[in-house]
C-alpha cells in the first residue's frame, strides 16, 4: 500500500511539474496560483529556502512559505486541495531590476557610424523604440528600469506612461498590490500594456562643455543648484542624476580629466534634492571624483573605477550603495579589434578591469550595498542582455551567485526606492518573477537558458529564440 502511494505520489510530481506554462495564466483573472519548487530565492536571504510554496494572483503575492509550509485554505480556491505546479527541479526567484540603464541607446548596435545616426533621430522616434524596448526585456525576465538620463525626454515621457497605466503618483509607492488604486473589479479591467517599471531622472546634471552633453543639460541654465533640481522635478524627474566627473581615457588607462564637480556642489545639489524628497546617483569614476561623490551624500555612485578601499568603507558606514558597470569596459576588451584597440590599450582595460574585480570583492565583504546595472545603451551593451553580461561579470569578479541575484533584485528594491514593490518574493510584492530548471546558484549564468517569466498574470517561455533585435 505505502509503495503504491509513492508510486502515485510520484506520478502526481511528475505530472504536474510538466504541465503547460498556459496553467499559469489563471492568475490573469484574479484567481489565485499555487506553486510548490525546489528552491525559492527571495531577493534579499542569504540562504536559499527549500520545499517552498507560492500563491499569487494577476496582481500580487500572496503568500510565501518555506520548508514545506503550505498556504492557508482561505488564499486558495474553492476546494483546492493540491497545488497548480508542482516543481522540485525548479528554482523561484524575483524578476531582475536593471539600475543603470539609457532605454533612448540602442547598446547592441556597435557600429560607431549607425550609432551616431540612430541620435539624429526625433524625440518622438528615439521615444518608439525605447517603448518598444520596455515589452521585449519583460519577456527576457528583465522586470525593472532605473533610467539613468537623457536630454530628449524620453525617460520621463516612458515614467510618465508607466505611472498613469498604474495610477501612481511621482514619489508614491503603490498601493496597488494591496488593491487600494484600482478599485474596479479584475473581471472589468483590460490587461495593461506589457511595460517594465521605468523610473527616470530626466536630464542628467553636468557643466557646459563638459562630459555628458548627450544626456544632460547644464547647471549653468539655472542661477542655483536648487533652481536646477527644482526645474528636474517640475520636469517629472523621479530622481536626480549628477555628472561629478568624466570618464575613463581608455587609451591611458585613467580617468585623465578633472572632476567637474567639487564636494560643496555635490552637497548642494543633495540636499536640493532631498527636499524635494528625491534620491541622487552620481556618474563618477577616478577617486577624486568619487571623494567627492562620497563627502557629497549622494545615494549611490554610479561605475565608480579606481574607487579606494577607505571610500568602500565610508560607502559602508554611510549605507551608500554602488553600482559597479563592469559591462561597458568589458565591451570594449571583447571588440577591441572593432574598436581600433591595440594589445597596450587592451592591457590597460584588462588592469582596470581586474582591479575593479578585486574592489567588488572587498566591497561584498565590507557590507556595502551592491546594485547591478550594466550601462545598458553603451556600446555593446545590449538592454537586458547586457544586465545578464553584467551579473556574469560580477560573479567572475567573485561574488557569490546568491549575491549578484540579490544585487539585481531585493537588494536594489530595498536601497533604490522604486515606487512599487518588487524584486523579492513576499506577501503583498508584485507577481512578477522567473522559474527556470536550471539553477542559478550553481552559475548565474543558467539565466540565460530556457525560463518562464511570470509578469502581472501573463506568462513568457523565454529561450535562445528570443527577439532581441533593437536591445
Amino acid at each position: 500500500m505505502a509503495s503504491d502511494r509513492a508510486q502515485h505520489v510520484a506520478a502526481e510530481v511528475t505530472r504536474l511539474a510538466n504541465l503547460p506554462a498556459s496553467l499559469l495564466t489563471s492568475a490573469a483573472t484574479r484567481e489565485p496560483v499555487w506553486l510548490h519548487v525546489g528552491t525559492l530565492l527571495d531577493g534579499t536571504s542569504t540562504a536559499p529556502a527549500r520545499d517552498a510554496h507560492i500563491v499569487y494572483d494577476s496582481i500580487a503575492i500572496r503568500f510565501v512559505g518555506r520548508d514545506g509550509r503550505t498556504p492557508p485554505r482561505e488564499l486558495l480556491r474553492p476546494n483546492q486541495a493540491a497545488p497548480d505546479f508542482v516543481a522540485p527541479d525548479h528554482t523561484l526567484l524575483p524578476g531582475l531590476i536593471e539600475a543603470h540603464a539609457h532605454l533612448f541607446l540602442e547598446g547592441g548596435e556597435l557600429n560607431l557610424d549607425r550609432r551616431a545616426a540612430y541620435l539624429k533621430q526625433t524625440p518622438a522616434e528615439l521615444l518608439a523604440a525605447a517603448r518598444a524596448r520596455l515589452e521585449k526585456i519583460v519577456r527576457l525576465g528583465v522586470i525593472a528600469v532605473r533610467d539613468a538620463g537623457d536630454k530628449d525626454g524620453v525617460g520621463l515621457a516612458l515614467s510618465k506612461q508607466y505611472k498613469d497605466q498604474r495610477c501612481l503618483k511621482v514619489g508614491q509607492v503603490s498601493d496597488l498590490p494591496l488593491g487600494e488604486s484600482e478599485t474596479r473589479p479584475a473581471s472589468d479591467r483590460s490587461p495593461a500594456p506589457l511595460m517594465a517599471y521605468l523610473d527616470s531622472p530626466g536630464a542628467a546634471i553636468h557643466h557646459r562643455g563638459r562630459y555628458g552633453s548627450f544626456m544632460g543639460e547644464p547647471l549653468e541654465n539655472f542661477p542655483t543648484p536648487h533652481a536646477c533640481v527644482a526645474a528636474r522635478v517640475a520636469a517629472g524627474a523621479d530622481r536626480i542624476k549628477l555628472i561629478p566627473t568624466g570618464i575613463i581615457n581608455f587609451k591611458a588607462g585613467a580617468v585623465t580629466t578633472e572632476p567637474q564637480m567639487g564636494t560643496a556642489e555635490v552637497a548642494a545639489l543633495v540636499t536640493a534634492a532631498k527636499s524635494f524628497g528625491r534620491q541622487t546617483f552620481a556618474h563618477a569614476s577616478g577617486d577624486r571624483g568619487i571623494e567627492h561623490v562620497v563627502e557629497g551624500g549622494a545615494d549611490s555612485v554610479e561605475h565608480g573605477f579606481f574607487i579606494r578601499d577607505d571610500q568602500l568603507a565610508r560607502l559602508r558606514d554611510r549605507q551608500i550603495a554602488w553600482v559597479p558597470t563592469f559591462a561597458p569596459v568589458q565591451e570594449q576588451v571583447d571588440h577591441a579589434a572593432l574598436m581600433g584597440w591595440d594589445a597596450a590599450i587592451v592591457a590597460h582595460l584588462q588592469r582596470i578591469l581586474d582591479q575593479h574585480a578585486a574592489s567588488l570583492v572587498r566591497a561584498h565583504a565590507l557590507g556595502v550595498p551592491i546594485i547591478a546595472g550594466s550601462d545598458a545603451g553603451s556600446v555593446g551593451v545590449a538592454h537586458a542582455i547586457g544586465l545578464l553580461d553584467e551579473l556574469a561579470l560580477m560573479e567572475r569578479a567573485g561574488l557569490p551567485p546568491l549575491a549578484v541575484i540579490n544585487a539585481a533584485t531585493g537588494v536594489s528594491a530595498g536601497r533604490l526606492g522604486y515606487r512599487e514593490k518588487f524584486g523579492r518574493l513576499a506577501p503583498g510584492c508584485l507577481s512578477r518573477f522567473i522559474l527556470t530548471r536550471h539553477s542559478p546558484l550553481a552559475t548565474v549564468a543558467n539565466l540565460r537558458l530556457p525560463r518562464t517569466i511570470v509578469f502581472d498574470g501573463q506568462v513568457f517561455e523565454t529561450d535562445a529564440t528570443a527577439d532581441v533585435t533593437g536591445l
